[in-house]
C-alpha cells in the first residue's frame, strides 16, 4: 500500500480512538494477517494482533456460513479486563479494536461500523 493510503487509514483510526477513551488499540489488517495501519500502545505487538485478527475473522466467517447464519457482522471476545472486537471492512481487510471493560460497546460498534465503511473506500 502506498504511503498516502497508509497515512489516510491511520488518520481514520486516530479519529475513532479520539472518540472512544476506553479504546486501547485499533488496527486495520489484511485478511492474510498483514498490518495495514494501527494505533497501538508500545506494549502490544501489532504484528501478533494482525495475525490473530485475520485468523479469528476467517473462522467466524466460516462458522456463520456453515451454520446458516448469514454473513458475519462482528466478533466480540470478552476477557477479565476488556474486549476485543473485530469487524470485516471488506473482502480484503479487518478492523480490530481492543477496549477496556468499561467501554460503551454499542457506541464503539457504531463508530467501528462507520470507520469500516470509510476504510473500505480507502483500501
Amino acid at each position: 500500500m502506498e504511503q498516502l493510503g497508509a497515512d489516510a487509514l491511520l488518520a481514520r483510526l486516530r479519529q475513532v480512538h479520539a472518540m472512544n477513551p476506553e479504546l486501547e488499540a485499533i488496527a486495520v489488517v489484511s485478511v492474510e494477517g498483514v498490518n495495514m495501519a494501527s494505533f497501538v500502545p508500545n506494549d502490544l505487538n501489532d504484528q501478533r494482533l494482525s495475525a490473530m485478527s485475520a485468523a479469528m475473522v476467517g473462522l467466524g466467517e466460516r462458522i456463520v456460513m456453515e451454520l446458516g447464519r448469514g454473513s458475519l457482522d462482528h466478533l466480540m471476545i470478552k476477557g477479565d479486563y476488556g474486549f476485543v472486537l473485530m469487524m470485516s471492512v471488506n473482502d480484503d481487510a479487518v478492523l480490530t479494536s481492543v477496549v477496556t471493560a468499561e467501554a460503551k460497546l454499542g457506541l464503539l460498534l457504531l463508530d467501528m461500523r462507520r470507520a469500516a465503511s470509510d476504510l473500505a473506500k480507502m483500501i
